[in-house]
């Protein structure tokens, strides 16, 4: 009995002493020296079980493992010194751990000893083949990217949409290393590339390409820096890999964690299903559009602050002066206003010198332009570049709001009221889709796919409002939907003084909005067949990808 627990000790001392990392974007090193101290801890276990305590009399070294199983690959050639040097500073702190755990010196010098850390572009550096990929690459999103690393992009991720995180050249170029082998991956990630877009652009290639797989992953964190300014960060951590895995998968939410079927792109316990951009809607229900968009320099936009004294010196332009809503004015009540030129006639226009102004102010900005299509505005200068404005009410939904918030504040408009193209519309939409849209059911839809600027939503009609999954409600469940959702607009009017954003602060909702929505939320999810008050928000976007994979296969 004893022989054979003394070989299986050994056995797995020569196991962890066989592993090998690499951390491809090492930094200095952290991720490299917090495994090798996790593993010499597992190896000082062992030690202290084979000679349960006492002295070694044998002189030989007792420690298998090294910081040579170690591999990392760092572009700043400072921190690649650092990271060594965290390594050797890691190895000597464990040999003390060890030499208490043996009751005796062990004669070691850490800088005798090799760490396999390289200077260099690990987008453009072939990889050492190791057991385990780990690390958190640069999170550098499209726009801030440098046109070297766009190029480094392109050259692991040849074909795939260009919008995408620097971060994703690491995925892929793991992904092309784990093919035909035992080799796993995980990396702490920026979350955009597991929302909105991205999610289609980087991960329907790595499945249908490589095979991948996702094992493990923890949803969205926030990683507070240590720096002075406190830059918040908001993070995933994706395990994947491409050979099968028989262990369980597990989901980890808030730290939380939740053993599942499975892991999608989007981090769900979902199908892995791909939601891309639409162009129409996916069910038969009104078009959405965006707001319109002046191009102006700010010349027909008239501030609340300014719009007194304008009117006061040119109140024949009173008229053509519209509220103008952007989301911060549709959400906070704020005012704003612009000149809404539709049809007005050459005399009018000579009699308001101040709108002239403006009008020639306007000319001259588009002409200024870089685009050859705002130059041709020039032309009409009177006129937004793009007016999608409806005729008749419409539904308003702000492109970007708070991930604070349980529901999007959403609301219907007269067609007086000009939106920005910092809104999405809705024409043509009654009380029917205006409850749907502000139910529990759409919300859970929308946290799961849409896009994030940090952590607020980013709210888009061709990935979330195009591509949901409407309910086929019976004549008396749509009818019951729109008496929830006018219940939700009496709600709201009971509080003329509150902005949207104030009536949707989680803490201070109003009560009676607060159950207006609950009751709304039940309606809705009978339309869908869910059973209000038993399923989890996961379980429904489950649901609702698979009516999706369902509809877009019709």
């Amino acid at each position: 009995m004893e022989k054979n627990r003394k070989a299986k000790l050994e056995a797995y001392q020569k196991k962890l002493a066989g592993l090998t990392f690499l951390d491809p974007a090492c930094g200095s090193g952290n991720f490299l020296t917090e495994t090798y101290i996790s593993l010499r801890r597992l190896e000082n276990e062992v030690i202290s079980e084979l000679n349960r305590g006492q002295i070694v009399m044998d002189f030989g070294n007792p420690i298998k493992i090294s910081i040579g199983q170690f591999y990392g690959i760092e572009i700043n050639d400072f921190a690649v010194t650092v990271a060594k040097t965290a390594l050797w500073i890691a190895e000597s702190q464990m040999m003390k751990e060890t030499e208490d755990v043996v009751h005796m010196s062990l004669d070691f010098l850490p800088l005798k000893s090799y760490a396999n850390i390289t200077a260099g572009n690990a987008l453009r550096l072939d990889w050492p083949k190791t057991d385990y990929i780990m690390g958190n690459p640069p999170f550098v999103g499209y726009t801030y990217q440098t046109v070297e690393q766009k190029e480094d992009l392109q050259s692991v991720a040849d074909g795939v949409g260009k919008n995408i995180d620097y971060v994703t050249g690491w995925y892929f170029k793991a992904a092309q290393l784990m093919q035909d082998t035992n080799i796993r991956t995980a990396f702490v990630s920026t979350n955009s590339i597991t929302q909105g877009e991205q999610v289609a652009e980087v991960w329907k290639p790595l499945y249908d390409r490589f095979g991948v797989h996702i094992d493990f992953a923890h949803r969205t964190f926030r990683w507070d820096s240590e720096a002075s300014l406190k830059a918040q960060v908001h993070c995933v951590i994706v395990g994947f890999s491409i050979a099968n895995n028989s262990k369980a998968k597990i989901l980890y939410t808030s730290g939380r964690p939740q053993t599942v079927e499975n892991i999608n792109a989007y981090l769900l316990n979902a199908p892995s299903i791909f939601v891309e951009r639409k162009a129409t809607p996916l069910c038969a229900v009104p078009a959405m559009s965006k707001g319109s968009q002046p191009t102006d320099g700010g010349n027909l936009i008239i501030r609340a602050e300014d719009y007194d004294d304008f009117c006061k010196h040119t109140p024949a332009a009173t008229k053509y002066i519209r509220p103008f809503l952007g989301a911060d004015e549709f959400l906070n009540g704020k005012k704003r206003y612009c000149l809404w030129l539709q049809g007005i006639s050459p005399q009018e226009l000579k009699e308001m010198p101040a709108v002239v102004d403006r009008v020639h102010a306007v000319k001259d900005f588009r002409l200024k332009s870089k685009k050859e299509a705002t130059r041709k505005w020039a032309d009409m200068p009177t006129l937004f570049t793009e007016n999608r404005q409806p005729t008749s009410p419409y539904i308003a939904i702000p492109e970007v709001s708070s991930g604070n918030r349980r529901y999007i504040p959403i609301g219907f408009l007269s067609a007086d009221v000009i939106c920005s193209n910092k809104i999405q519309l809705v024409p043509n939409a009654g009380l029917y889709h205006f409850g749907i849209l502000m139910s529990n059911v759409h919300m859970a839809w929308m946290r799961a796919v849409c896009g994030r600027l940090k952590s607020d939503y980013d709210y888009s009609a061709n990935i979330v409002y195009n591509n949901f999954p409407w309910p086929l409600p019976s004549t008396e469940q749509q009818g019951k939907i729109e008496l929830t959702a006018q219940a939700i607009l009496d709600a709201r009017a009971l509080y003329p003084d509150s902005s949207l954003a104030d009536l949707y602060d989680e803490t201070i909702m109003p009560p009676e909005l607060r159950k207006a929505h609950q009751d709304n939320d039940r309606a809705v999810m009978r339309a869908y067949g869910f059973k209000p008050g038993e399923m989890t928000e996961s379980a429904c976007v489950a649901e609702l990808m698979k009516m999706y994979q369902k509809l877009t296969k019709e």
